[in-house]
């Protein structure tokens, strides 16, 4: 069962750094904060080979010839000096 926690004398630059990670996933703040807290605590609960498989599934879900590597490698270099 979800429970509530409540954070008190969070650092301004913890605070800001979190409210800037959770508008760059289009996610409110109290969701950021436990996809934070499930990474950092809960990171290590998937076995290597669960991962790897889960990042194959992923790939293989995603639609064929749209992504080359040499686009990819553009968008990457894109506004870099």
């Amino acid at each position: 069962m979800p429970t509530t926690l409540t954070l008190k004398n969070i650092p301004d630059e913890v605070y800001d750094r979190l409210k800037l990670s959770a508008e760059a996933h289009r996610r409110s703040m109290n969701s950021e904060a436990i996809v934070c807290l499930e990474m950092a605590l809960l990171a290590n609960r998937l076995a290597p080979a669960d991962r790897l498989a889960r990042a194959r599934t992923l790939r293989a879900a995603l639609p064929r010839g749209m992504f080359r590597a040499k686009d990819i490698d553009a968008l990457k270099r894109e506004g870099r000096s």
